[in-house]
């Protein structure tokens, strides 16, 4: 994404989410907030949301927040009271937090925070004061510091949110962060999505994946960093961290769409993994 410039991403990100409370039953993710900060924005099209595409790009969207706030639960009963949301986009966890004793830091570019403040404002949403909103330019200043002038406490252990950015950076940012993270006490966590390089998949994933990236190239914002699972781990290994898991579509259909009456669910094709890796 171009600092100055609000992530066109995030908003169609926010719409599927906020479709999904909609249209599908039971929803994977319950966000009763999801509608209300979209307000104007948020209108779709019932017949071309019920095509197979759509249902998957709506469920993997759900699925990731869920899989996210469910480890980021597992954290918070073993102790762990700071959770940063990287890239925070129109994300809604802050404003639905259930932990007392949880403090949120959202990070994201200034332009993107400033118009999701709006949105927030335009929709009555009086944001908590275990909120911290983070604008972070990558350009200027590390995550370390950032989060340092925003009171994150670094000498205790904390869970990061990391969506629907990793595709989107260079591998040295990707590892810098991952660094960053590795570094906090034992206890810290990261969850994230991310592509898998489509080299490494089968004819009808590398062609759901190019059909993706033609989209998000066209809005501006083109993937730049993909993995295979092997990859990742070594990545993991790399920056430090002591365990670490990755779920496919499978496994998450597995855990979060079984028996559904509607047939919602990842398309085998899959549309990204999940992976989460701990201090």
């Amino acid at each position: 994404m171009e600092t100055g410039r609000a992530s066109k991403t995030a908003l169609r990100v926010a719409l599927r989410r906020a479709i999904h409370q909609v249209l599908d039953r039971p929803c994977v993710l319950k966000d009763p907030i999801a509608i209300p900060l979209l307000r104007r924005e948020f209108h779709y099209n019932p017949a071309r949301e019920m095509h197979p595409i759509a249902r998957a790009f709506r469920a993997f969207m759900a699925v990731r927040s869920r899989y996210v706030e469910d480890r980021l639960a597992a954290s918070v009963a073993e102790g762990v009271e700071q959770y940063v949301v990287l890239g925070a986009g129109l994300d809604t966890f802050a404003y639905r937090n259930p932990f007392r004793r949880l403090r949120v830091f959202e990070v994201d570019f200034p332009a993107t925070q400033e118009w999701k403040r709006s949105l927030l404002a335009a929709a009555f949403i009086v944001p908590s004061e275990k909120l911290t909103f983070v604008p972070l330019d990558f350009e200027h200043e590390t995550l370390a510091a950032g989060l340092a002038g925003a009171g994150f406490d670094a000498t205790r252990p904390a869970f990061f949110g990391w969506l629907g950015v990793v595709p989107y950076l260079t591998l040295p940012a990707f590892r810098a962060t991952l660094e960053t993270i590795a570094a906090l006490p034992a206890g810290t966590g990261v969850s994230f999505d991310y592509g898998v390089s489509p080299h490494a998949t089968s004819i009808l994933r590398r062609m759901a994946f190019h059909a993706l990236a033609r989209r998000v190239a066209k809005a501006g914002e083109p993937f730049r960093l993909l993995f295979t699972p092997e990859q990742l781990d070594a990545e993991f290994v790399r920056a430090g961290f002591e365990r670490f898991e990755q779920l496919g579509a499978d496994k998450l259909n597995g855990l979060y769409f079984a028996h559904r009456a509607d047939g919602l669910e990842l398309p085998t094709s899959g549309l990204g993994r999940l992976a989460t890796a701990w201090v």
